[in-house]
């Protein structure tokens, strides 16, 4: 499907371009998996003016996961504590493929969700470009969006949050 977005000046034409975004894919697949490998949690990468940073979860962990792990160890007074239970991610939107993410049908037009915006089952909340081929995202959740993850116009990988919800 395309929504009539055109390719800019100096953009490399047809095949062209078609063989450099399988390569990008294909390279975000490759990074993606030496970072499951090793025992990285963060690989960034920046050729010309392209970065890219992949993280894993554990990245984002709030610095008070090992209080949760330990709970009713006794604080120094002697006393057991009680640590509050961690709190619940948000669930969210994952892309179901790589490609680059949009949140608008079209340059300048309004984005198909905002936060603070109802979704429901099978709307479409944006839009990937992987092959030259626009693939409409539908969410996959009911609820209030409460934050949108993914910046428009990045690229994103498979199963990564793009939107989180609140249920309602």
């Amino acid at each position: 499907m395309s929504d009539g977005r055109e390719a800019g000046a100096g953009a490399p034409s047809g095949d062209e371009a078609e063989g450099e975004t399988a390569a990008l894919v294909a390279l975000v697949d490759e990074l993606s998996r030496t970072l499951d490998r090793g025992d990285l949690v963060e690989l960034e990468v920046e050729v010309g003016g392209t970065g890219i940073v992949l993280r894993k979860p554990a990245a984002f962990a709030p610095a008070t996961a090992a209080a949760v792990a330990a709970p009713g160890v006794a604080a120094a007074g002697g006393q057991a504590t009680e640590t509050a239970p961690a709190q619940a991610e948000a669930p969210t939107i994952k892309a179901p493929l790589t490609g680059i993410f949009y949140t608008a049908p079209a340059p300048g037009s309004a984005p198909y969700v905002t936060v603070g915006s109802q979704v429901a089952v099978g709307q479409v909340i944006g839009l990937i470009e992987a092959m030259k081929l626009f693939n409409e995202i539908k969410s996959d959740l009911a609820g209030r969006v409460v934050r949108i993850v993914a910046e428009g116009g990045t690229l994103v990988k498979a199963r990564q949050p793009l939107i989180e919800v609140e249920a309602l």
